[in-house]
C-alpha cells in the first residue's frame, strides 16, 4: 500500500512516497533548492507567506514523481507534518489574511507571560500542561489587540498543518495534537481550553472542528488532485506537529523513549504516560500522536530554536555558497575538543522557551584573532548546539526525565561526526541514527490512518539503525568545554 507524506518546515518542505506494506521509500525529495525565506519586518517577528508552502509541496510533488516509476494515481493515502506553534488566519473561503506568524515568532511573549500571571500558574499547568507562552493561542491574541480590522474578518484559526489540509480537501479541522501545541487543550477535561480562550477573549468558534490525529482528515478534491497529480477522493489521514511527527516516525511511541531532531531548530522529545511538565514552562508538553484520555501519552518537548539555523548562518559566513557542509563538518574536525576555549551561545533565532522565554541573542566569547582558526570558529558552533541541548536536557532530569538512548534520522546537524560525538559525550547517551525522516513518517502515518496497514506496529517495516554514537571513554574535555560554555550561559542570564 502506497502512501505519501509532506513535511513543511520553514525552510524547506520534504516528501516522500512509501510502500508502507513493504517498508520501502519509493522516492523522496526536497524543495526548494534554497532556504524559503523568513520575512522579519519587525526585529523578534517571524513570519511566512502560507502560498509559499503550498507551492513548495506543488513542487516537491513534481519531483517526487520524477524520482520513481509508479504512477501518482497509485498512492491511496496522503499525511501531513508541519512546523508547530504557527498561526494562520483565514477568510470563510479559507483565504490567509496576512502573513502566518511562525514559530520562532516572538512578538506574544510578554502576552503569554501575562496571561501566566493571571489565570493562575498552578491552573495553567494542571490544565494545559504549559504557559500560555509565545504559542499559537497568543499569536492570536497579538492580532486581536494589534491588527482588529484584520481579526474581524477571521473565520478559523488554523496552524500551518491545518492550513496544508484544508487546502487539500476544502475542509476546516485541526486535531488534538495541533490544539496542545498552540497550547489551546484542556487535557484532564479533554476539550477546548475554554479558560484561556476566555481570559484572551477570543471566540471558540474561531478553532476549527477536531478529527483524529491518524484517521480520516478528509478527501482529496478535484482540484487539489489536479494541481499535485494525485487521485481525486484519496483520504488525507495523518496530520501532526514536526516533533511528534519525528517521534512517530522514529517509532518513539511509549513512555520512555526519546526522539531527537537538529534541524533549523534542534528538539529532544520524550514520551511520558503521565501528565507531568515543568513548573517553570521551560520544556513543554503536547498531545502525542497516539494520545488519548484513556491512554494518556505525551510529548515532553525541548527546543533550541537556534540550531541548525546557527550552522547554516555560520556556513554563509565564512564560506559562502562554496562551502558545503560535508566540507564544513571535515573543517571542525580539524580543531581539538573545546575549540580552544572559543565559546559561542547560539541564541540567536528569537526568545528561547528553556531560557525562560528571553531573545539574548547569540554571544560569542574568548575568540582570540591569534589562536583561533575556521576550523575552530565551525566546531564552536557545533560545540554550542550540542552544549545547548545538554543543558536542556538537564531541565529534562529535573522532571524525571532520564536520557539513555536518543533515536534521530541521519539527517541536517546529525550529519556531522563533531556534533553527534560532542552530543554524545556531554549528556553521556547513546545515539542511535535511522534512516528516516519527517515526510516518510507522514506517509507511515498516512497508511495507519487509513487503514492500508492493520496496526501502528506494521507502519514501521524498514526502519532501520544505520548506526551508534556512544560516548568517549575519556569524557573529562569535553565536560570541561561544557563549564566554560555554562559559565558564559550563566553570565548571559544574569545580565538580561
Amino acid at each position: 500500500m502506497i502512501a505519501i507524506g509532506y513535511d513543511i518546515g520553514s525552510s524547506f518542505v520534504k516528501g516522500a512516497i512509501v510502500d508502507v506494506d513493504k517498508g520501502v521509500v519509493l522516492a523522496c525529495a526536497s524543495y526548494p533548492d534554497h532556504e524559503m525565506t523568513i520575512h522579519s519586518p519587525v526585529p523578534g517577528w517571524a513570519e511566512q507567506d502560507p502560498a509559499t508552502w503550498w507551492e513548495a509541496l506543488l513542487g516537491v510533488t513534481k519531483m517526487l514523481a520524477s524520482r520513481t516509476k509508479i504512477s501518482l494515481l497509485d498512492i491511496k493515502a496522503v499525511g501531513i507534518s508541519y512546523q508547530m506553534h504557527g498561526l494562520v488566519i483565514v477568510d470563510c473561503d479559507g483565504r490567509p489574511l496576512r502573513p502566518s506568524i511562525i514559530w520562532c515568532d516572538s512578538r506574544a511573549t510578554e502576552i503569554g507571560r501575562a496571561a501566566f500571571t493571571r489565570i493562575g500558574e498552578a491552573t495553567c499547568l494542571r490544565e494545559m500542561l504549559n504557559s500560555p507562552g509565545n504559542f499559537t493561542a497568543s499569536k492570536l491574541k497579538w492580532v486581536r489587540e494589534n491588527e482588529p480590522a484584520v481579526y474581524a474578518k477571521v473565520h478559523k484559526a488554523l496552524l500551518p498543518g491545518d492550513y496544508a489540509a484544508l487546502r487539500m480537501t476544502g475542509e476546516f479541522k485541526t486535531t488534538v495534537s495541533g490544539l496542545s501545541d498552540g497550547i489551546l487543550w484542556n487535557f484532564p477535561g479533554h476539550t477546548t481550553a475554554a479558560r484561556l480562550l476566555k481570559e484572551y477573549q477570543l471566540q471558540p468558534e474561531l478553532l476549527a472542528d477536531v478529527v483524529p490525529t491518524m484517521g480520516l482528515q478528509g478527501h482529496l478534491t478535484a482540484s487539489a488532485a489536479q494541481e499535485l497529480g494525485l487521485k481525486a477522493g484519496i483520504p488525507v489521514s495523518y496530520r501532526a506537529g514536526d516533533q511528534p511527527n519525528n517521534a512517530l516516525s522514529l517509532n518513539v511511541l511509549e513512555p520512555g523513549e526519546i526522539a531527537a531532531t537538529a534541524g533549523t531548530s534542534g528538539v529532544v522529545y520524550a514520551v511520558s504516560g503521565t501528565f507531568n511538565c515543568d513548573p517553570a514552562s521551560r520544556i513543554n508538553a503536547f498531545a502525542h500522536v497516539n494520545h488519548s484520555p484513556e491512554k494518556p501519552r505525551v510529548g515532553i518537548l525541548l527546543c533550541i530554536n537556534g540550531t541548525g539555523i546557527s550552522n547554516s548562518w555560520i556556513r554563509k559566513l565564512v564560506g559562502g555558497s562554496g562551502l558545503t557542509y560535508d566540507e564544513m563538518n571535515e573543517f571542525a574536525a580539524q580543531a581539538p575538543v573545546g575549540s580552544k576555549s572559543l565559546t559561542i551561545l547560539p541564541f540567536g533565532n528569537g526568545a528561547e522557551r528553556m531560557l525562560g522565554d528571553r531573545d539574548c541573542g547569540a554571544v560569542v566569547e574568548h575568540l582570540n584573532f591569534n589562536v583561533h582558526s575556521k576550523a575552530h570558529v565551525l566546531r564552536a558552533v557545533q560545540e554550542g548546539v550540542a552544549f545547548s541541548f545538554k543543558y536542556g536536557i538537564e531541565i529534562m532530569q529535573s522532571i524525571a526525565i532520564q536520557p539513555r538512548v536518543l533515536r534521530a534520522g541521519e539527517a541536517n546537524m546529525f550529519l556531522s561526526p563533531v556534533f553527534c560525538k560532542t552530543l554524545a559525550s556531554v549528556a553521556g547517551v547513546t545515539i542511535e541514527l535511522y534512516n528516516t525522516d519527517g515526510a516518510q513518517g507522514a506517509a507511515r502515518g498516512a497508511a495507519v490512518g487509513a487503514g492500508l496497514i492493520p496496526s501502528v506496529k506494521e507502519a514501521f517495516k524498514g526502519l532501520a539503525c544505520l548506526r551508534r554514537v556512544e560516548p568517549d571513554a575519556d569524557r573529562d574535555e569535553t565536560l570541561s568545554a561544557y563549564q566554560l560554555w555554562r559559565a558564559s550561559l550563566d553570565n548571559m542570564l544574569a545580565r538580561t
